[in-house]
């Protein structure tokens, strides 16, 4: 009974690695990886052990999760709007940002693809849209590259996070079991 009890410890304990890495793998291609983190983070809350992370760490990762998407989603539209770009365009740059990441599936370059994809398509469209309403292209590619930069900045917070938080649950595991 004691060696199955171990062999689900360690399978728990492997899960969690496993998640760990698969949380940063996504927040390195743009997608919302800290909620993969606090889904380790329920696993390990659920191991036996007094000193093993808790539902308080649960409960911070979910907190943390929340406010790294409303940063994602004020950032795309503080990129462009604070360069004076319309909300139309603040809009067009979150759209495209999604569309860009999907089509950017098709260029064979696994991570990098979706990416370029993203960034691409987001500055395209925003300075579609800018140099519409404000017929100068120079304008345009200013308020374009405000959505660029902000969507840049967002995945290495993304990713910075991501690694912070795998950090701090495997740490505390390991402590744990030491």
């Amino acid at each position: 009974m004691t060696i199955l009890l171990a062999m689900g410890f360690a399978a728990a304990v492997a899960l969690i690695i496993l998640l760990c890495l698969l949380g940063v793998f996504m927040s390195c291609i743009a997608l919302s990886g800290t909620w993969v983190i606090a889904l380790a983070a329920v696993v390990a809350a659920m191991l036996p052990g007094e000193t093993m992370p808790g539902w308080g760490l649960v409960l911070l990762f979910l907190l943390i999760s929340t406010v790294v998407e409303g940063i994602e989603f004020a950032a795309g539209y503080w990129g462009v709007r604070r360069r004076n770009g319309s909300r139309l365009a603040a809009f067009v740059a979150l759209v495209g940002g999604l569309v860009g990441m999907l089509a950017g599936t098709l260029i064979p370059i696994p991570i990098v693809g979706p990416l370029l994809g993203m960034l691409l398509v987001s500055f395209v469209l925003v300075y579609a849209v800018e140099h519409h309403r404000l017929q100068e292209s120079s304008k345009a590619a200013h308020i374009a590259i405000g959505a660029v930069v902000s969507r840049v900045l967002v995945i290495l917070l993304k990713v910075g996070t991501t690694v912070g938080m795998s950090a701090w649950l495997l740490i505390r595991l390991l402590i744990t079991l030491w």
